[in-house]
C-alpha cells in the first residue's frame, strides 16, 4: 500500500503571497518519499483577523453564520494559491474546501467540533499522484451549514484528514525549531525536546505552549497518531516527535470533548 504523509502549513509559512513556493518545494522533496500527500493549510498571514474587524465594522456582534461564511474564505486563498505554485513547478494538485473534503461538524458555529470525516472525493486523486491540499480551520455541519473550528482549528483539522486517509503521521511547519522543554522566550538556553510522548505535549499546551493546538493533540493521542514539528525555515531538522500506539477505529473530536 502506498504510504500516506499529511502535512500543515500555517503561521509564518503562509505570511505572504512568496511563501507560497517555498511551501510547493518542501512538498516535492517530500513527495520523493510519499506518494499520497494531503496537505493542509491555513489562511495567509492576518487574514483571519482582517475579516474579522470588517465584520465588525458592519455589524459590532455579527450573526455567526455570516461570519463563518467570510472567515472561511481565508484557507480557501492559500489552497488556491498553493495549487498554482505546484502547477508552476510541474506538479499537479487540486484544492478542497473543508466541506468538500468530508470534514463534518457539530452545528456550533465558530467553535464547532469534528464529528467524522468522509474523504471520499480525496481518495481518486490521491491515487492518481496529484498533491490534495485542504482548507484547514473549517468544514461543514450535518444541517448543511459552512462551520469555522475555532482558534488553531486547523491543526485539528490536519489529524483528523490524516486518520481518515490512514496516514502515518502529521508533519506541522512551523516558525519554531520543535517543541522546547520550556519557552524560549522566557529561557534563551531552553532545548528542543527531540522526542516526546502526548502526555508531555498536552502538559506544555496546557501551561501556555502555542506550537500546537490542544484539541489536535487531544485527537491525536486519541488515535495514537504520530505527530511532528518541524522549523518552515529548515525542514530538513529533525524538529520534535510525538509519539503513540495507534488504535484501529478513528475516534474524532465529538468523543475526546466527552472524554475530557
Amino acid at each position: 500500500m502506498d504510504r500516506t504523509l499529511v502535512m500543515k502549513f500555517g503561521g509564518a509559512a503562509v505570511a505572504n503571497a512568496e511563501q507560497f513556493g517555498r511551501i510547493a518545494r518542501i512538498i516535492l522533496e517530500r513527495a520523493k518519499e510519499y506518494r499520497r500527500i494531503a496537505v493542509v493549510v491555513s489562511a495567509m498571514g492576518r487574514t483571519t483577523d482582517e475579516l474579522l474587524e470588517l465584520a465588525r465594522s458592519v455589524h459590532p456582534q455579527p450573526p455567526r453564520r455570516e461570519q463563518d461564511m467570510l472567515i472561511s474564505v481565508g484557507e480557501r486563498v492559500s489552497v488556491a494559491l498553493l495549487a498554482m505554485a505546484l502547477d508552476r513547478l510541474g506538479k499537479e494538485a487540486i484544492s478542497f474546501t473543508g466541506s468538500q473534503s468530508g470534514v463534518i461538524t457539530t452545528a456550533e458555529h465558530t467553535e464547532a467540533r469534528i464529528v467524522d470525516v468522509r474523504p471520499r472525493r480525496l481518495l481518486k486523486p490521491l491515487e492518481e499522484g496529484k498533491i490534495v491540499l485542504v482548507a484547514g480551520f473549517q468544514g461543514v455541519s450535518v444541517d448543511g451549514e459552512i462551520t469555522t473550528l475555532g482558534r488553531g482549528g486547523s491543526d485539528t483539522s490536519a489529524v483528523a484528514i490524516a486518520l481518515a486517509l490512514g496516514a502515518e503521521r502529521v508533519e506541522f511547519y512551523k516558525d519554531v525549531p520543535g517543541i522546547c522543554e520550556r519557552d524560549p522566550k522566557l529561557d534563551p538556553e531552553a532545548q528542543v525536546l527531540k522526542e516526546i510522548v502526548y502526555e508531555k505535549a498536552i502538559e506544555l499546551a496546557k501551561g501556555g505552549a502555542k506550537v500546537l493546538h490542544l484539541r489536535a493533540l487531544l485527537l491525536a493521542q486519541k488515535n495514537g497518531l504520530e505527530l511532528r514539528v518541524l522549523p518552515f525555515a529548515d525542514p530538513e531538522a529533525h524538529g520534535t516527535r510525538i509519539l503513540g500506539a495507534r488504535t484501529a477505529v478513528p475516534v474524532y473530536e465529538l468523543e475526546v470533548c466527552h472524554a475530557t
